[in-house]
């Protein structure tokens, strides 16, 4: 019998195993590996700052949704990948072997990138860790006023800070730097409306490099230094310890390199996640050999992004639009994928 190891308890493994608990793999064993017992949304997060969510509204429990598809779950960090001889090793010294590989692990970030920033500041991932956390900077924020900055310049960064202003109001100010480089969000009409928001608040956004993160303050590109009481890093995430070292075919970025049916480039048996539908469709055919479908592009996707405490804005390639509605089309279907309703679950 094959082994089927799907490592990371990711949003699109969660979707395979909805599909494997409606039609059960065949001839196949399948172990999901995964370093905590739920998935945290990311697309909720924000949604959570801002306190229109609890923890629990967020969160997939895996393990039950592992059983339910028949699907053994094993609660531990993987370690390392070693593509030539297809075995997996886990934090608990524990060696898999696979026959497939499926890989949606939880972005991470580097914690030693910034000098400073793994002493001093409170990271966006592992989101986990983050909500754990979350209350003792709300606490600190009851007791006395808070200068918090944000390091990051994608969505998740701008996101991140509108609902920190939210949630804190007067509480703080809260700040974000961008890392030397306007806001990475497309199309350029996006950028003018995320940055609405941030002007209505009077939030300072820096176009600056971040150099270090100190105790009370985060150094800039120049040296001045920006006082901070709570600097949280949301910086672009970077690729897994294990993977430099797993053999695996890499692109220019650091990440796998991979086909159109989202195989691995040397080792065709290492699947990345991207589109969960067609994942679930490819896993099956590979084990069982049949032919492999593409993925579905990922740049045709409807996009969500929250811009504060009430508005939302939708982004489909060049168009987008933003309102209260969008918000509350927005948390309806963050909602729905949650709770696996699968009517309106793709459409984010």
């Amino acid at each position: 019998m094959k082994h089927l190891v799907l490592l990371g308890g990711g949003p699109a493994h969660v979707q395979v195993l909805r599909e494997f608990a409606t039609l059960a793999m065949a001839a196949t064993r399948v172990t999901l590996v995964a370093p905590t017992p739920r998935l945290l949304h990311a697309a909720m997060l924000p949604g959570l700052v801002a306190g229109r969510f609890r923890s629990d509204d967020c969160a997939i429990a895996l393990p039950p949704l592992a059983a339910a598809a028949g699907v053994a779950f094993v609660g531990y960090a993987a370690t390392g990948v070693d593509a030539a001889s297809r075995t997996v090793t886990l934090a608990s010294g524990e060696t898999l072997h696979y026959d497939a590989l499926s890989l949606d692990c939880e972005p991470v970030i580097d914690r030693d990138a910034i000098p400073g920033a793994r002493v001093h500041a409170l990271f966006l991932r592992p989101i986990e860790a983050f909500v754990r956390l979350w209350p003792e900077l709300l606490a600190l924020a009851d007791a006395r006023s808070l200068s918090v900055v944000v390091v990051g310049g994608g969505e998740g960064a701008v996101e991140l800070a509108l609902a920190l202003q939210d949630r804190l109001r007067e509480r703080a100010r809260v700040s974000l730097v961008t890392g030397g480089m306007p806001l990475a969000l497309t199309p350029a009409a996006v950028e003018q409306r995320m940055l609405r928001p941030l002007k209505r608040r009077r939030m300072t956004l820096l176009v600056d490099r971040w150099a270090g993160i100190g105790a009370g303050h985060v150094v800039l590109g120049g040296g001045a230094r920006l006082a901070c009481d709570a600097p949280i890093v949301a910086t672009a995430p970077d690729a897994p310890a294990w993977l430099p070292g797993s053999g695996l075919a890499l692109n220019e970025r650091g990440g796998i390199a991979i086909g159109p049916t989202s195989q691995s480039l040397s080792h065709p048996q290492v699947f990345v996640a991207g589109d969960a539908v067609s994942l679930a469709l490819n896993l099956r055919r590979f084990t069982g050999g049949g032919e492999l479908q593409s993925d579905r592009p990922s740049k045709s996707r409807l996009k969500l992004w929250s811009c504060g405490e009430r508005d939302a804005i939708a982004v489909w390639r060049e168009w987008s639009v933003e309102g209260r509605w969008v918000r509350w089309w927005k948390d309806r279907v963050d909602r729905a994928f949650v709770a696996g309703d699968r009517s309106l679950n793709r459409a984010a």
